[in-house]
């Protein structure tokens, strides 16, 4: 629809509502096999069939997306609201899980031949959505916020150079998981610094994760520290003392304690730390992953406060960036959408 690109983010979120409302799409969830090579795959589109072209590159031919420009180097980390859920559905029933992606990729989540995305084969690809296709194994992948992020930075400054993505999220998992020396941390690490071969400079860590840690009250209570102890960690084994750490707080949880870990991460006072809030962000129908749309604002908003931190040299304190909050609970899509009609009338 061409003129949705001028339509305000509440209206296209009661727009797609009603869409998903009067017919339900089911697609089923491709994987694309890892090479050596660079390869592009051709964008999905849920009016059509879901079938991928792909289009094998040369490695020789990596200047046609402008590695000649500056690469700037962005990991994304955490778990499943950062790896992508949006436009997944769990179709199972009786405890049975049998999920599907729609396929559809926003405009702002668009592929654009100078944002890459290091594969699990540790090759460069030029990125599309899944962004952790190949990371988050196991799950279906759907939308997150790391394309819509990236074209946000490339639209707002045209000169930025090329965006190389570095997916490692991985959905369900508790930050103790993320902890120096285990599995994810070191996988995150040696991606990283893979990356950083071919030159390029570490722009920042974007991390999205907290909700597992909402189920205990003896996880809820320690966050604070493990989130410090992690940040810390990072910093120092990729040589980068004052690396930007944009971090989301929750939206949704799994469990009672979601205050306590909101509580925790808002209150983090680390320089070069900054805080988007996603609080108020609509949640799908499983109340904890946010929908596509969301997925496209938070990465908006994660871009926002990214170019903040190259305004001024200083070592900057953390901020908050909050979205528009009306109500303390995850907003379900039928109440968003009621919401959304009925405002002007209340």
């Amino acid at each position: 629809m061409t003129g949705s690109l001028e339509l305000s983010f509440s209206a296209r979120l009661a727009l797609f509502f009603f869409k998903q409302l009067g017919h339900r799409m089911y697609s089923p969830y491709l994987t694309l096999p890892i090479t050596r090579g660079l390869f592009i795959e051709g964008a999905c589109n849920t009016q059509q069939s879901l079938k991928k072209a792909t289009r094998w590159v040369n490695t020789a031919d990596l200047a046609n997306v402008s590695t000649s420009l500056v690469q700037n180097i962005f990991i994304l980390a955490g778990q499943s609201n950062m790896s992508g859920r949006g436009g997944v559905t769990n179709h199972g029933q009786n405890g049975i899980v049998n999920e599907t992606w729609d396929g559809t990729i926003p405009p702002e989540c668009q592929s654009n031949p100078n944002i890459l995305r290091l594969s699990a084969g540790f090759t460069w690809v030029e990125a599309q959505e899944p962004l952790h296709q190949d990371i988050d194994l196991g799950k279906v992948c759907g939308v997150g916020p790391g394309m819509s992020f990236a074209n946000s930075v490339l639209e707002k400054d045209p000169s930025f150079g090329v965006i190389s993505l570095v997916p490692c999220a991985i959905g369900g998992t508790n930050i103790s998981e993320w902890v120096r020396g285990g599995v994810l941390y070191n996988q995150m690490i040696r991606r990283t610094e893979a990356a950083l071969q071919g030159g390029g400079k570490l722009q920042a860590l974007l991390w999205y994760q907290g909700e597992s840690d909402t189920q205990t009250l003896e996880d809820a209570k320690l966050y604070k520290f493990r989130l410090k102890r992690l940040f810390k960690n990072v910093r120092r084994d990729l040589q980068s003392p004052t690396l930007p750490v944009i971090q989301v707080a929750l939206a949704s949880s799994l469990g009672p304690y979601k205050e306590q870990v909101r509580k925790a991460q808002l209150g983090i006072n680390l320089p070069n730390v900054r805080t988007v809030d996603a609080k108020g962000l609509p949640v799908g129908m499983d109340y904890v992953h946010i929908i596509t749309l969301a997925q496209v604002h938070l990465g908006q908003m994660l871009a926002d406060a990214f170019l903040q931190t190259q305004t001024t040299q200083a070592v900057l304190l953390p901020i908050q960036t909050e979205t528009t909050q009306t109500s303390n609970a995850p907003k379900r899509c039928s109440n968003f959408v009621l919401d959304v009609l009925l405002g002007p009338f209340r």
